[in-house]
């Protein structure tokens, strides 16, 4: 049972502690003592929308989805993506697996190399995929038991793992083929660190060229996997399709961020921006900080800090102020100049602010946001709390 106590940031409860389902069930409002400052929030609408919305592109497109759950690691989240058509999900790290498998996800993609004996003994016995880009990668897995699926990751100068050419690619490939307690299932890559889409589409044109080299050392369904989220809308261009020979793959995307969407980072670089007639992303996230101090002209103080939201790829931005009495304004001309630990400097635009003022913040990169909070209230379209995100790790 999950409950709301005094651990439980955000919320404030100095009471007995009580299970998310009666806090869900009381119908609090953001705003009528049941939380302190700052405080993330979720809105459940655009949760929804995000998650129909990648489901659709997917099918249209006949991309096959193992969403990064990274992202927001959180079981309601994942049984909704899962309920959306997702294939499986993607997690980085043996420690998300295991979480992602007790959230009850069966098929799940560790979209890293596993080393560690202890966590490739446990994915073997679960058949969870691995990803390898090196012959130690595979000889590791190989001697973590019963067969173990896995990817052979494809990279890129100055990119991160995976192997820098064909050729060694194809030599990592045959030490998993050859390998007993090893089952090639098709190649891996990710595009994210790729500067535009000509280099985006000429990589994942030689992670098909990959696929090509290592099919006849797969037997069954031949997986090609690539896609972040920012160039999506490239890896379903390219990926999907039949090899020249007539070899049909699966490609399977990993998109994690679309989830929640963000009020920056992604905003600037989501394919829907290309794709306008494909749907649009809404960002899902934000968090309500209280104006602690305005020691000087166009300066405040805001209580919510590097703990709280994201900043490295990029700050938070101001967007609405709620007066003491309730009343709502636009955040008109407000910018976030630095942050530290438990302290937003804001650059009042102009706007007049006073101890006690809310305002509302929009975040970047989603990634680096859910990771700092271990209950997220979902809320919504007239604040009313509807759920309890419960991110782990």
């Amino acid at each position: 049972m999950t409950a709301i106590d005094w651990r439980t940031k955000g919320f404030f409860n100095p009471g007995p502690p009580i299970p998310d389902e009666d806090f869900i069930a009381a119908g609090h409002g953001l705003f009528d003592g049941a939380f302190t400052y700052p405080l993330m929030i979720a809105r459940q609408a655009a949760l929804d929308a995000n998650v129909a919305t990648m489901a659709a592109f997917c099918a249209r497109h006949g991309l096959t989805f193992a969403p990064h759950i990274k992202t927001h690691m959180s079981p309601s989240l994942v049984r909704a993506q899962l309920a959306a058509g997702a294939w499986g999900v993607t997690v980085a790290t043996a420690n998300q697996a295991l979480a992602a498998h007790a959230m009850g996800a069966t098929r799940i993609l560790i979209a890293n190399q596993v080393l560690d004996p202890t966590a490739l003994r446990w994915a073997a016995a679960h058949q969870v995929m691995i990803t390898v880009d090196s012959v130690a990668g595979a000889e590791a897995a190989g001697r973590a038991g019963p067969t173990v699926p896995v990817l052979v990751e494809l990279g890129h100068a100055n990119g991160r793992t995976g192997t820098r050419t064909l050729d060694e690619l194809l030599v990592v490939a045959a030490a998993v083929h050859d390998h007993a307690t090893l089952r090639l299932a098709g190649v891996t890559g990710y595009e994210g660190g790729l500067p535009d889409a000509g280099a985006v589409a000429a990589f994942l044109d030689r992670l098909r060229e990959a696929a090509g080299a290592v099919a006849h050392l797969i037997d069954g369904d031949l997986i090609v996997s690539a896609g972040g989220s920012a160039w999506f809308d490239v890896v379903a261009d390219r990926l999907p399709g039949a090899l020249p020979d007539g070899r049909p793959v699966t490609a399977l995307l990993r998109s994690g961020a679309y989830v929640s969407h963000d009020d920056g980072f992604y905003r600037e670089r989501t394919p829907f921006n290309r794709l306008a007639d494909q749907g649009v992303l809404q960002a899902a996230l934000g968090v309500w900080a209280q104006v602690l101090s305005t020691p000087e002209p166009g300066l405040a103080l805001i209580g919510m800090g590097k703990r709280d939201a994201p900043y490295d790829e990029g700050l938070p931005e101001p967007q609405r102020v709620r007066r003491s009495g309730g009343a709502l304004e636009d955040a008109i001309g407000m910018r976030v100049t630095r942050m530290n630990d438990h302290h937003t400097y804001l650059s009042t635009g102009g706007m007049r602010l006073v101890p006690g003022d809310l305002v509302l913040f929009g975040i970047s990169h989603p990634c680096t946001a859910f990771d700092k909070w271990r209950a997220i209230p979902v809320v919504d379209h007239d604040g009313r709390v509807s759920g309890v995100l419960r991110p782990h790790l």
